[in-house]
């Protein structure tokens, strides 16, 4: 029985703000399940705290909504424990990239065989529009940052490529096809695979409403991590598209297991 994008949802109905992107993300992640032809018990959705971390429950997967920036630990318990599974973590730019931070930089260099979906819409929305580590220097709609944050954003892409990140690309909540076929690649890649969304907050930034008309496509997608580099370093952020893909070595390595006989070798002086 094939299943389509519709069979993968809950019935729990989504609680996001009118014209959150989130709700193309959701369409996006349900027809990239449908395209692998694989039953939902066969995912799970990680999540940690955040207006994009509500997604695990809108889908009929094995879902696990965790703690404030720890989505990334968690899904990497899981897949060790239950490799078959396609594990999936989700976050947004505040929860995946603050408080989560560390966990995105040593979970790109393990290469964890994982994806990791960004929800980035450059601001802190659950609680209420506080600048986020995307959040552009100049951005002065908060009351907590009236001159912006005046600090350089944090460059997602870039830093998992020099993380060690083996997959890397950006899509666009505007274009919930394009986005399905890059998360569907992403699951299919042996390794960390990283995608950022840019996935427009229009509450507590209405200006991104824009951004249907600046995001644009990049056909990139090279092995080779100097050209992977070069292209970032010239990126406006709003390029879309597979910009990375270099399979290597998963984490955890697996090795021939030993014998108690060996073991005692081993010690042996």
């Amino acid at each position: 029985m094939v299943l389509k994008a519709k069979d993968y949802k809950s019935d729990v109905k989504p609680i996001w703000c009118p014209g959150c992107g989130h709700y193309s993300v959701l369409n996006a992640i349900t027809k990239a399940f449908s395209a692998l032809e694989q039953a939902p018990e066969s995912s799970v959705l990680v999540s940690g705290i955040g207006c994009s971390s509500r997604l695990p429950a809108y889908v009929n997967s094995y879902g696990f909504h965790g703690v404030h920036g720890r989505a990334l630990p968690v899904a990497a318990g899981l897949k060790v424990a239950r490799p078959e599974l396609n594990v999936i973590a989700l976050g947004g730019d505040g929860d995946g990239f603050s408080i989560g931070g560390n966990h995105f930089i040593h979970a790109c260099r393990r290469n964890v065989n994982i994806v990791y979906v960004v929800m980035d819409n450059e601001v802190y929305g659950m609680t209420k529009g506080q600048a986020s580590p995307t959040t552009p220097e100049h951005w002065d709609h908060s009351k907590l940052t009236p001159h912006g944050p005046e600090v350089r954003p944090f460059q997602p892409c870039a830093i998992a490529l020099a993380a060690g990140a083996s997959f890397i690309a950006r899509g666009h909540s505007g274009d919930p096809n394009g986005l399905a076929k890059i998360l569907y690649d992403a699951v299919q890649h042996p390794g960390f695979a990283f995608v950022q969304v840019l996935s427009q907050c229009v509450t507590f930034c209405p200006e991104q409403a824009q951004w249907k008309d600046i995001v644009h496509l990049e056909e990139v997608c090279t092995a080779d991590p100097v050209a992977a580099a070069n292209f970032l370093h010239g990126d406006d952020g709003f390029a879309k598209g597979v910009f990375y893909r270099n399979p290597r070595p998963v984490w955890p390595v697996t090795h021939e297991q030993q014998g108690s006989s060996d073991i005692r070798r081993g010690f042996a002086l």
